[in-house]
């Protein structure tokens, strides 16, 4: 048996049409990569904001290990349930410990070992919430005690705070993934001292959209600078995923692939 470990991370499912696309062609990606552990960010995957307990559990079914949050976690009421139920659902470690829920998690995969999972949100144009920065090193510390393998979901707006915890946590962490922003960039690469990286891996949803939301409602938010009823978008729907490959016993990883299916 090698001493590596292949994990898939699937970016912000969005929506009944993100939902789909995961269930067509989560499984193909799996097999293609013979990935060990999947990851998904779940934050919008009930028509586009937070997860239902319906939809989580269909996420599990998939195949899906981890799920992690990030701030649209909160609009559904019953995610507090739903947090309080399944401790591989996370929310963002750093938001006060009040809210209840997990903000790291670590799957334990038998003979193939332990993966560290933190969700973290950033706080650039976000709500003023703890330190990611302190916070992770808090959680590094804990999940080390068992695993070496850790995978940071860093669902974050500047593009700049992403890059300054990557390299803050280079050689400390297997992985960080940048999500949120829903757009899929092309600065995978792993770090000098063995940290993968990207700033956003892209959003599982429809395409003919602005970041998942109908063109036409967010075109009149931009134009008018007043609110407008959120509609989830519908066509173009692509899979936006990254898969790894770590070593087991340092946990650094020795590469990062993108995947965009299908191509525009």
């Amino acid at each position: 048996m090698g001493r590596t470990i292949t994990v898939l991370f699937v970016g912000d499912i969005v929506g009944q049409p993100g939902m789909l696309a995961t269930a067509n062609l989560l499984r193909s990606f799996v097999d293609k990569y013979r990935a060990d552990v999947c990851i998904a960010n779940g934050e919008n995957a009930t028509e586009g904001k937070g997860i239902s307990e319906e939809d989580t559990g269909q996420l599990f079914t998939l195949g899906i290990h981890v799920i992690t949050g990030g701030n649209h976690l909160w609009d559904r009421w019953r995610v507090r349930e739903l947090l309080g139920k399944h401790p591989n659902v996370l929310r963002p470690l750093n938001y006060p410990r009040e809210n209840g829920g997990n903000g790291y998690y670590i799957l334990d995969r038998g003979e193939l070992g332990k993966v560290g999972v933190i969700s973290l949100q950033g706080r650039a144009f976000m709500q003023p919430i703890d330190d990611p920065f302190r916070t992770a090193e808090w959680a590094i510390g804990k999940i080390r005690e068992q695993t070496n393998v850790i995978i940071i979901d860093f669902h974050a707006e500047a593009t700049a705070e992403k890059m300054a915890l990557a390299w803050h946590l280079d050689g400390k962490v297997s992985a960080i993934l940048g999500t949120h922003t829903h757009i899929p960039t092309a600065d995978n690469r792993v770090l000098p001292q063995g940290t993968a990286y990207i700033s956003d891996v892209g959003m599982t949803g429809p395409y003919d959209s602005v970041i998942g939301m109908k063109k036409e409602l967010a075109i009149r938010r931009f134009m008018l600078g007043t609110p407008h009823k959120y509609e989830m978008a519908a066509n173009d729907v692509h899979f936006s995923a990254v898969v790894l490959t770590v070593d087991r016993d340092t946990g650094k990883a020795q590469r990062i692939e993108r995947i965009f299916f299908p191509e525009f």
